[in-house]
């Protein structure tokens, strides 16, 4: 069975860099005979500093989702960050993300849950792969079977993260689909005077980490440019590269 994957740039900044981002999934779909799910956030609500760039807001980031799926037929995913938005959310998307920081709040989770969607439940950075099996109880004991978790790292220090493999069979034991997130993984959590740094260049080795540890997808962000992205760029993958990285999880 091959794995799942999810790319796609980290905030919708533009038409134009969906467009290009989603020619080039919808290429390695035919090409991989795999199933790409295209992630962009409307709203990034926990960005370092007030003054980042947080999206172009619900409603019109919701626009600009369901016409990447109308005009490619990709499935999407987004991130929601209050219980208010699953509703609509999930008239648009096929897979409610809840972020990492958000994993124990109740309100959020049940109202994602009672969407009927999947329900990728990213793992908080100061919670252990065992201590998921409560956000993905209040799920389930809200209706819905379809969870996911995903593996992101845990805070080491100050401005850093770093990666406990044995988070991904322990989550394994819980659900089973366990997605590594190998792009925010790598970050520098504001690291970068008021933003958020990272080494992308770590990243194909955190996918091939995950795949020896038995991760059953991959969560990666990409963009064009990376270095000019308004968000996350420097622990974006460029979109060039996302294919080498897909080959090396096939074999």
């Amino acid at each position: 069975m091959k794995p799942i994957f999810i790319a796609g740039p980290c905030v919708i900044e533009s038409a134009e860099c969906l467009d290009e981002v989603a020619k080039e999934l919808v290429r390695l779909n035919e090409k991989y005979k795999v199933d790409i799910i295209f992630k962009s956030s409307f709203d990034k609500a926990n960005r370092t500093s007030i003054s980042s760039y947080r999206g172009p807001g619900m409603e019109k980031g919701l626009q600009m989702l369901a016409d990447i799926k109308a005009k490619y037929g990709l499935k999407l995913l987004t991130d929601i960050h209050e219980s208010y938005q699953s509703a609509p959310v999930a008239e648009v998307v096929d897979v409610l993300q809840i972020p990492a920081f958000l994993c124990r709040q109740t309100d959020l989770l049940v109202s994602a849950a009672k969407t009927g969607k999947i329900v990728n439940v990213k793992k908080a950075q100061f919670l252990s792969g065992e201590d998921m099996k409560y956000p993905v109880q209040k799920v389930k004991e809200s209706g819905n079977e379809k969870v996911w978790l995903t593996e992101r790292g845990n805070i080491y220090g100050y401005n850093n993260l770093v990666v406990d493999f044995r988070n991904i069979p322990d989550m394994k034991k819980i659900v089973p689909t366990v997605i590594m997130d190998c792009t925010h993984s790598v970050q520098r959590p504001g690291a970068a005077g008021g933003k958020t740094g990272g080494n992308r260049e770590f990243v194909p080795s955190m996918a091939l980490a995950a795949k020896a540890f038995g991760a059953t997808g991959y969560f990666f962000e990409v963009h064009p440019n990376p270095d000019e992205a308004k968000s996350d760029g420097p622990n974006m993958l460029f979109l060039k590269d996302l294919e080498k990285v897909i080959i090396s999880l096939l074999d």
